[in-house]
């Protein structure tokens, strides 16, 4: 039987009250019920799992189901709801608010290489992204409204755009800025006959880029952005970075842009592509950070803009967060089709870590909670 609460709470229990009833309420109010039938509904599994939630806000909402105290076949729905109904303006909690304090105040410490590098494209194996990402290993959202229908059109669909916008020319000159395994690297190289080179932050990332990218123009070093081509002789003709953002503390500081604009020609273009909030205090937000982005909260579009006018001008600016949410259901797909040869390197918590991972940042695109924007920008316009 479901429990089924159809207003929303006027306030939240008080200490020495039980909070399942108003937490009830508060779901129901975004139509998920407790051990209802429904694909989107919660199997409550653990006596203290609501508590937990209420205590922890987002970081127990996350945690408990990497625990086994919840279920939910289709948590990608249900973070939709939950986001739709903004439920994460309710579950404010002394301990969330603790957390969101720190992460404000941390943004302004001195950046460390633990701060740079985020968690979920550098700390986990080649193993893990080969099986979930497609052959090209393109760790970024995939193009979808131009017809495709699998996750390999997509992402060649999404890097010939690219390539499109930036009117690539055989010769030119191309950094990409957190290139990865180098996928655009060698799409750009192979169809369009530029000179390419990436910086990564991971040695595995580059052996198997470089070794992907045999027989091409294609140079992947590891370096960390701010300490590469510092006198700025080295010239591009265009800069890319896509997805860098999602992973580093840039949004807090000129540092990234002021790379790309040493590095790049007066006449070039850079070409910036990363993952975004529409504010602070998501649903999400706590959780990503300690498991997956390390403490590098998305950005908004606001911040992004502030940072990047003291060395360019933003030509255009393309939502495409949309195209994630499929995105993330593929990735998911396949990850769940391979997780009979992972689960002998990985064990069922990261298994349930990973899944709420893709199915909730699902969810959070659906709702337009988080965004994807790519944004083109020119030294002088």
């Amino acid at each position: 039987m479901s429990t089924v609460i159809s207003t929303l709470p006027r306030a939240k229990p008080s200490a020495g009250q039980t909070s399942g009833p108003w937490f009830a309420q508060l779901l129901a109010s975004a139509d998920i019920h407790l051990n209802g039938s429904r694909t989107w509904d919660i199997q409550i599994k653990h006596p203290h799992t609501l508590s937990r939630i209420m205590r922890e806000g987002s970081l127990g909402l996350g945690e408990s189901y990497m625990d086994g105290w919840w279920e939910c076949p289709a948590i990608d729905q249900m973070m939709t709801r939950m986001l739709r109904a903004r439920l994460h303006e309710h579950l404010g909690t002394p301990r969330a608010h603790l957390h969101s304090w720190l992460t404000q105040w941390t943004k302004r410490l001195p950046v460390g290489h633990s701060r740079i590098v985020g968690r979920a494209q550098y700390a986990f194996s080649n193993q893990l992204f080969a099986a979930m990402l497609d052959a090209s290993m393109s760790h970024g959202s995939a193009c979808w409204d131009e017809g495709a229908t699998s996750l390999k059109e997509a992402q060649e669909a999404k890097m010939a755009q690219i390539c499109s916008k930036l009117k690539l020319q055989p010769g030119m000159r191309l950094l990409d800025i957190g290139c990865g395994w180098g996928s655009f690297l060698r799409y750009a190289a192979k169809h369009h006959g530029v000179q390419a080179v990436g910086l990564t932050h991971s040695p595995a990332q580059m052996h198997s880029g470089q070794s992907l990218s045999q027989s091409l123009p294609v140079q992947i070093e590891v370096a960390d952005f701010r300490h590469f081509n510092t006198d700025g002789r080295s010239r591009f003709d265009v800069v890319v970075s896509l997805g860098l953002l999602n992973t580093s503390v840039q949004s807090n500081n000129t540092a990234f842009f002021a790379a790309a604009r040493r590095s790049l020609k007066k006449d070039g273009v850079l070409l910036l592509e990363t993952m975004g909030n529409n504010q602070h205090g998501q649903l999400l937000q706590a959780w990503l950070e300690k498991h997956i982005l390390g403490q590098a909260p998305l950005p908004s579009l606001g911040e992004l803009s502030e940072h990047a006018q003291p060395h360019f001008v933003i030509e255009d600016v393309h939502n495409m967060g949309i195209d994630h949410d499929r995105t993330l259901l593929a990735w998911h797909q396949r990850f769940e089709a391979a997780w009979p040869q992972l689960r002998l390197a990985y064990d069922e918590r990261f298994y349930r870590m990973w899944r709420y991972h893709l199915l909730a940042s699902a969810g959070s695109f659906r709702a337009c909670s988080t965004q994807i924007w790519q944004m083109c920008m020119t030294p002088k316009g």
